[in-house]
């Protein structure tokens, strides 16, 4: 475990013992909603295990490389963002799926692209935001977060 997760780890342990200290009413409802909250997120998380798994054991890491690494260059940024922009997958799972692409060869350009794409632009969302923007402005909405997403992917792969 990283110094961080330890860090993390004893910061949450320690506010929870001064939370018992001070009110242990209400800590004891407090863990016992996020006990129900984890619960319910339990399926979801087995989906993200399971959904990542499937991809890494289906989709060789050559092809991974070859589409969305270092070689791939500017298409490979473009081709991922795409699938990006298309996709409409929450960031539980998105996440987990970015950092598998990275161990996987893909270039953090290429990721940073996927990720900044799914969480702007809004294609499963595009009738309710041409209906209340009207479509002028949900396409250039899309259109011109795609570019910047562009833009912060290419940022993102020369930093890092």
């Amino acid at each position: 475990m990283s110094s961080a997760a330890i860090f993390v780890n004893i910061f949450a342990l320690s506010c929870l013992v001064i939370s018992l200290i001070k009110d242990r009413a209400k800590t004891k409802q407090s863990l016992l909603v996020a006990v129900k909250s984890f619960f319910r997120i339990l399926p979801i998380v087995l989906i993200i295990i399971i959904f990542i798994g499937l991809l890494l054991g289906f989709v060789p890491l050559d092809l991974i490389s070859k589409t969305m690494g270092e070689q791939a260059g500017f298409g490979g940024v473009i081709l991922i963002a795409s699938v990006g922009a298309i996709l409409h997958i929450p960031a539980l799972i998105a996440f987990p799926l970015a950092a598998s692409l990275l161990k996987g060869g893909a270039s953090v350009a290429a990721v940073a692209a996927f990720i900044t794409t799914l969480t702007m632009i809004g294609t499963v969302t595009l009738p309710l935001e041409i209906k209340e923007l009207g479509k002028k402005m949900a396409l250039l909405r899309n259109g011109v977060s795609f570019i910047f997403a562009i833009i912060i992917a290419l940022i993102m792969g020369m930093m890092l």
